[in-house]
């Protein structure tokens, strides 16, 4: 899909209404509310209400009943990166234009997801148990500790071999803001929801450099808006 067959299309991402407190700023809608941005390309939000995702209406573009998708025409798309990677083909802003520059974007971007996201994943899913045990079924919540001291080191050895490729570069390919950077970014930020970042500062600068772009800013105020707006109607209800 080029930039041109992309732009004369409506675009619509969907996303949460709300959600709790410990999750804004981190759902996934976010990644390609700001490919968007960075893109320059219109787009549409469709919030769907909390509690309504697994009905019929959000199974029947998203399989798991997740968020987000992406549409643009008469097809929709589901998984975050799949979604990053399509709105990255629209815009030279996101991908370099030779081949082997766009190929080491797609592997860096399936590195974030498939290699340093599955471990942090797990801490914050460790997090979850911990939290609410009862909701997901756990009868002892100290086992969440007998198993964090493992896991922890999992998701700190992969950001230390990040780390280490990264060294104090700015950027993962070209020597520019690209989709790479902008997909690893994204996933190191659940790490440094989980202060995982504390002892790995080329980390936290490769974040900060990038989080603080416009497009970032503009994208993270365009998720916390609703769940600013639709908070009352959460929180009295419990």
């Amino acid at each position: 899909m080029n930039a041109v067959v992309f732009d004369r299309e409506p675009v619509t991402i969907t996303a949460y209404d709300w959600v709790p407190g410990f999750a804004q700023g981190l759902v996934r809608d976010l990644r390609l509310r700001w490919a968007l941005e960075e893109a320059g390309l219109p787009y549409e939000v469709e919030l769907v209400a909390q509690g309504t995702q697994t009905q019929a209406y959000n199974m029947s573009r998203q399989p798991f009943g997740q968020i987000p998708t992406l549409t643009a025409g008469p097809g929709t798309m589901f998984e975050s990166g799949a979604c990053v990677w399509r709105i990255a083909e629209a815009s030279e802003a996101l991908l370099p234009g030779d081949k082997a520059g766009r190929d080491q974007c797609l592997s860096w971007m399936f590195a974030a997801l498939n290699t340093v996201e599955p471990p942090l994943s797990m801490m914050a899913m460790l997090f979850f148990f911990e939290r609410e045990p009862q909701h997901f079924g756990i009868a002892d919540a100290g086992a969440v500790a007998t198993i964090r001291p493992g896991a922890r080191n999992g998701a700190v050895l992969r950001l230390k071999q990040f780390a280490d490729v990264l060294g104090k570069r700015q950027h993962l390919v070209a020597d520019r803001f690209t989709v790479a950077d902008l997909i690893m970014v994204a996933v190191l930020r659940i790490a440094d929801s989980l202060d995982l970042l504390d002892e790995s500062p080329d980390l936290r600068r490769y974040v900060s450099l990038h989080t603080a772009r416009p497009a970032f800013r503009r994208a993270l105020d365009g998720q916390l808006a609703p769940f600013r707006e639709n908070a009352i109607k959460y929180e009295t209800t419990g």
